[in-house]
């Protein structure tokens, strides 16, 4: 297969590409600073949302697209101005690569859009599957639904089009660092009250249901990249504390979090139950179905 991935230089897609080499497929990845990476015999660097991009010289035809690209959530605080920046970074490329789509002469088959669990705002009591089809009414909920729509464009190209809706996503790098740092450093515990749902991933299932949805014709439309194994903060935070053999004892106040970080405090002390209903549905088999083996497998390596 020939595969293009935007956002491929990052956690995500850095794993993602090496998961199609090892697989023999060629990979296209499109970035800002293709000199920044040397090219390999099956890895090309294509520059990427500038004027002088020329789809039709630099690429050949495609079997799917993988979008990933988007500004990460917590890099900083949430300012006005940040909240844009967030919107506007994922419309941006997904309409680029609607762009791209429309000068293809043979389409790609598929494309493959990131998405998150934020579509469905936060619940302490509701299970969301893809049968969910309200979003919630905040923020994250906002921008994914804008996504969204604009990745669903590509079906009037019949391209079959998937969006992946991630969970929080276990890996060596992301959030999973930052969570087991203070239980490294003796001072773990539950985050505000520790009630609060996470619907977690660990990093080779988001590969292996990338990898699922580029190569099942019968995965359309919203899919959740989630473990079917949701977990309470506090839950999660034990776990942590029993695979480092570390203590779950100091828990780190609301009020401190809001003040610290304002409406971006709603990442850590809101959630959701989402079920992987459809991935089930049509077979996928998740690596790490549950908590604890995918925590020692990243934290015990």
């Amino acid at each position: 297969m020939r595969i293009a991935i935007t956002g491929g230089t990052g956690f995500v897609g850095t794993h993602i590409t090496r998961h199609f080499v090892h697989q023999g497929h060629e990979v296209y990845v499109l970035t800002r600073n293709p000199d920044k990476h040397p090219n390999t015999d099956q890895v090309k660097y294509v520059g990427w949302l500038k004027d002088e991009f020329k789809p039709e010289e630099e690429l050949p035809p495609l079997d799917g697209i993988v979008n990933l690209a988007g500004e990460n959530l917590n890099s900083s605080r949430w300012t006005e101005e940040t909240k844009r920046s967030i919107m506007n970074s994922r419309i941006e490329a997904t309409e680029a690569v609607l762009d791209l789509i429309k000068t293809m002469e043979h389409p790609p088959g598929v494309l493959v859009n990131a998405s998150a669990v934020g579509f469905y705002g936060t619940s302490r009591s509701e299970t969301f599957t893809e049968e969910t089809t309200t979003p919630g009414d905040d923020f994250l909920a906002n921008v994914v639904t804008e996504w969204e729509k604009r990745a669903e464009q590509a079906t009037d190209y019949n391209v079959r089009t998937v969006y992946l809706r991630f969970g929080v996503i276990l890996g060596e790098e992301g959030a999973l660092p930052k969570m087991a740092l203070p239980y490294k450093m003796m001072a773990g515990g539950p985050v505000g009250d520790g009630e609060q749902w996470m619907s977690w991933i660990h990093i080779q299932d988001i590969v292996g249901m990338v990898d699922f949805a580029l190569n099942n014709e019968n995965v359309s439309g919203p899919m959740n990249a989630t473990a079917p194994e949701p977990k309470r903060n506090k839950e999660l935070g034990q776990t942590i504390g029993k695979v480092l053999n570390r203590p779950h004892w100091l828990p780190v106040p609301s009020l401190a979090l809001k003040g610290a970080l304002g409406e971006m405090s709603i990442l850590l002390l809101q959630g959701q139950y989402v079920y992987p209903q459809k991935a089930l549905d049509l077979g996928y088999e998740f690596k790490y179905a549950t908590l604890e083996p995918a925590l020692r497998d990243i934290l015990c390596d």
